[in-house]
């Protein structure tokens, strides 16, 4: 809510939530609290972050060391090597980066910010992250001309209050292999342009002390080091030309971007999903808490492989209405979440396996192209 309050004083102007019937929330926040007390438990992460941590760094680069060093000839193994690094690189944004910038992962602050410019590293950038995610899209999940994660290029819709155009009748078939370039168009396009764009609605003041100038020199230095170990040292160390090695860029960005929004677009753009459309300084019909659970799907929660993998991202619900508790407790938090929006008659929707999910957010998709 701090964040809420932060934004509200900004020039950017946006809508603002019902704030009469907040007993939802005061309900469930007190049960939570009481469930983490009676537990002897802490909210942020434990021993086994330190290790998934660990395991997801290492996984990420060690095929990359065994590229330089390894002696690989074989273009079909550096196709293998540049998928293997793009899920895990995926992992580490899940289950790392996620986590800090939320300030879930850790007691310790700055812990939390050293981990949260891991996503640096990985081609993108914290300060464009907090902004996008932890302010605009959290605070204003699935309103349209606010939540910048519904807010797509036109050959896409992900929302009914968007104009919809005849090529999106093919959306549900075509979507899937864009997907997969998010995360190089954060790493050459969008991140640099999503900064500009944010100083001019004066949001960089509410995630940052920093001036934009400094993130822009941040992101330019980062982007140079990352192209550098990505692409330079490859290409110079390597018996693969400089063509090989950019469609290995490309193949690992593409498998990263693709497994990432697999994860992220099946918890909203779905049919359950509410939507919400209100004009700056307009007043949306419900409280925060209650669109959240009306605007977001859990799944496959009883899948433990992957939500281990995904950072606990597939308790969308838990993590939306608790982004400061580290992802670890969302499993014994739904059964608290669950009954609580229940009492409250509120829709809790979970789809049973991650299959279920893509195929309900394929449908969403088709809804979208053509009405």
């Amino acid at each position: 809510m701090l964040i809420l309050r932060k934004i509200l004083k900004m020039a950017f102007v946006p809508p603002r939530y019902n704030t009469k019937s907040t007993d939802f929330f005061k309900a469930l926040k007190l049960r939570t609290d009481e469930y983490f007390k009676k537990n002897g438990l802490d909210k942020q992460g434990n021993f086994g972050m330190y290790f998934k941590t660990f395991f997801m760094i290492s996984a990420y680069l060690t095929p990359y060391f065994i590229l330089l060093f390894g002696n690989i000839h074989n273009f079909w193994v550096y196709i293998l090597i540049s998928v293997w690094m793009g899920v895990f690189m995926a992992g580490i944004g899940f289950s790392i980066m996620h986590d800090a910038i939320h300030g879930s992962y850790s007691k310790n602050k700055r812990l939390n910010n050293i981990l949260g410019e891991v996503i640096n590293l990985v081609g993108g950038a914290s300060i464009n992250w907090k902004i996008q995610h932890n302010v605009l899209h959290h605070t204003y999940t699935n309103v349209e001309e606010y939540d910048e994660d519904i807010d797509t290029p036109p050959f896409l819709r992900f929302s009914p209050h968007s104009k919809r155009l005849f090529i999106h009748k093919f959306q549900f078939l075509y979507a899937w292999i864009f997907y997969g370039f998010l995360t190089l168009n954060w790493s050459t396009v969008a991140d640099f342009s999503s900064l500009v764009r944010y100083k001019k609605k004066g949001l960089i003041q509410s995630a940052s002390s920093k001036s934009f100038r400094f993130h822009l020199c941040k992101i330019i230095f980062f982007r140079t080091c990352y192209f550098l170990y990505t692409i330079v040292v490859p290409a110079l160390v390597t018996n693969f030309s400089i063509v090989a090695v950019l469609l290995n860029f490309l193949a690992m960005h593409w498998v990263a971007g693709f497994i990432l929004s697999c994860i992220f677009q099946p918890a909203h753009v779905m049919e359950s999903s509410t939507y919400s459309y209100a004009k700056s300084g307009e007043s949306i019909s419900t409280d925060w808490a209650s669109h959240k659970v009306m605007n977001t799907v859990n799944f496959a929660p009883k899948n433990r492989l992957l939500t281990w993998y995904v950072g606990g991202l597939n308790y969308q619900v838990e993590h939306h209405l608790f982004p400061s508790i580290c992802h670890i407790h969302y499993r014994q938090l739904s059964k608290i979440v669950k009954s609580t929006a229940e009492e409250f008659n509120l829709p809790y929707h979970v789809m049973p396996t991650f299959r279920a999910a893509l195929w309900y957010h394929m449908k969403m998709l088709k809804q979208l192209g053509r009405a």
